[in-house]
């Protein structure tokens, strides 16, 4: 048991010896679990934790306007403007790798679902699909897919592992879900689950915040936890002992990802990429997403509200905005750089104020939902390695194909469980008509081609693709060719067969 002196001597250094002004009244037990909680702390750096907080939180970042550019045109790849010779080498090479079990892919997944309003981790949720099919399911489909398709056309039995960092909130439940549904087909000692640190919240003068008598109020430490729990859960060790060279890293909640995309992997392996971001263009400029550009000459992400309205407007020759590279968390890492920069670069990592309701216990004890913002969460973003990378790149997707986010409840105008089945269920139209099936309405009408609708919006018909039917839409004329499909379709592999078979 760690020492309760040792413990008092951490916290009065660092200036937060009221942490432990309840201890009297816990009982045996919970003093026992507060304890351990508190041990587990870097009471070391705890005092400057809380002040770089309420300093962070009380100075907004200052504009960049006049320091960034856009990234180089030689460094972007684009599903849209690179030429369809350039494509296919790219996949082809992605293909290899991944035939040679040397491309994992790796989840971020320690966030809450809390403001989709749900209790579990994002990746158990169903978004309302013909099939009832989760995110998860879904990823694990197409990890499944990916390794066929690589596995056939090179003669080899592959394999994609998939770690998946979780948090204190999400590891349990998680490892329960997959257990429950037989990891979804995949080989369980394939998939590896690692937990990131939590650290603790603070007041906006500095002050850690209690939760309950006996409970620091603690959060993940931002996606950018990575590397640090890299390092802690020897996640690296386990890559170079299976020969995994190259990582797709990837949000949970972004339906439309596509699991060791052979493209995006081929492309940053041509390029002699350490470091690779996937883009989607901006849909307009005051969409607030982050940007990819230079900042005196180095890669990084610039938030939106870093950038001043007028130069998120600016707009290139042909009308294009000049600052368009809307970031998706979707990224390339080789095995080395994360490496590197778990070994040399975390302590660097910059750090990220959010400002929260954080529940807390006040003077009296008495606990307290706050109902506006009381606390400071600070946090690491993934992509803040860029500025380490040696050969940094860049490839633009589009948005339709690529990506819709799970972020809000239904209601909400974007990022909504509608909006997420809506992209899925759209791009399967689009694939079935380009396989010259035609659609039903939900009427009994057919649609024209024309009717295959974009992201977001409602889909022409209720066209369901299984992903171990089909990863990026090959093979469905064969399947699909010159028929015409019910308002409601789900093509899964038992359907598959019987298509075959007719």
């Amino acid at each position: 048991m760690p020492s309760l002196e040792r413990v008092e001597q951490g916290l009065e250094r660092a200036g937060q010896s009221h942490v432990l002004q309840y201890w009297p009244e816990l009982r045996e037990e919970e003093r026992d679990g507060f304890l351990e909680e508190l041990s587990q702390l870097d009471l070391e750096g705890l005092r400057g934790h809380c002040e770089g907080a309420a300093g962070a939180a009380a100075c907004p970042p200052a504009s960049l306007d006049q320091h960034i550019e856009p990234v180089p045109p030689e460094f972007i790849g684009s599903v849209r403007r690179s030429d369809q010779a350039s494509l296919s080498e790219w996949e082809n090479e992605g293909l290899l790798r991944i035939s040679e079990s040397r491309v994992g892919v790796l989840l971020l997944a320690g966030g809450q679902g809390t403001r989709l309003g749900v209790k579990y981790p994002k990746g158990m949720y169903d978004v309302g699909l013909p099939s009832g099919k989760t995110l998860y399911q879904i990823q694990a489909e197409r990890i499944r897919k990916i390794q066929e398709l690589a596995g056939r056309k090179h003669g080899s039995s592959c394999t994609v592992p998939w770690y998946i960092m979780t948090s204190e909130f999400t590891l349990a439940p998680t490892q329960k879900f997959f257990k429950e549904n037989s990891y979804f087909g995949l080989e369980p000692s394939n998939i590896v689950m690692f937990e990131q640190r939590m650290i603790p919240a603070v007041t906006f003068d500095g002050k850690v915040i209690l939760q309950g008598k006996g409970k620091v109020a603690l959060a993940p430490d931002g996606n950018g936890g990575l590397y640090q729990a890299l390092a802690d859960n020897k996640v690296l060790e386990d890559m170079k002992k299976r020969g995994v060279e190259y990582l797709h890293v990837y949000c949970v909640d972004n339906i439309l990802v596509k699991m060791a995309d052979p493209v995006f992997i081929g492309f940053c392996v041509s390029k002699k990429a350490d470091c690779g971001a996937k883009v989607v263009e901006k849909a307009c400029p005051a969409e607030p997403v982050g940007v990819v550009c230079r900042v005196r000459g180095v890669y990084q992400v610039v938030e939106y509200s870093e950038i001043q309205p007028e130069t998120a407007e600016l707009r290139g020759p042909g009308g294009e905005l000049v600052y368009s590279a809307g970031n998706i968390c979707n990224h390339f890492f080789t095995r080395t750089f994360l490496q590197d920069v778990a070994e040399k670069f975390e302590g660097q990592l910059k750090q990220h104020v959010a400002i929260k309701k954080v529940p807390f216990v006040d003077a009296c004890g008495n606990q307290v939902k706050p109902t506006k913002a009381n606390g400071i969460k600070m946090e690491k973003f993934v992509f803040d390695v860029f500025p380490f990378s040696r050969n940094f790149v860049v490839f633009e997707v589009v948005r339709e194909d690529e990506f819709s986010p799970l972020k809000n409840a239904d209601g909400a105008a974007t990022d909504s469980p509608t909006t997420a089945r809506n992209s899925l269920l759209a791009q399967h139209c689009r694939w079935a008509v380009a396989a010259r099936a035609t659609l039903s309405g939900s009427h009994g009408n057919t649609l024209s081609p024309t009717a295959s609708a974009s992201a977001g919006d409602n889909p022409p018909a209720q066209c369901e693709i299984s992903p171990l039917v089909s990863y990026f839409g090959e093979g469905l004329e064969q399947l699909l060719g010159g028929r015409t499909l019910p308002s409601v379709f789900v093509l899964d592999e038992k359907m598959a067969k019987e298509l075959q078979a007719q």
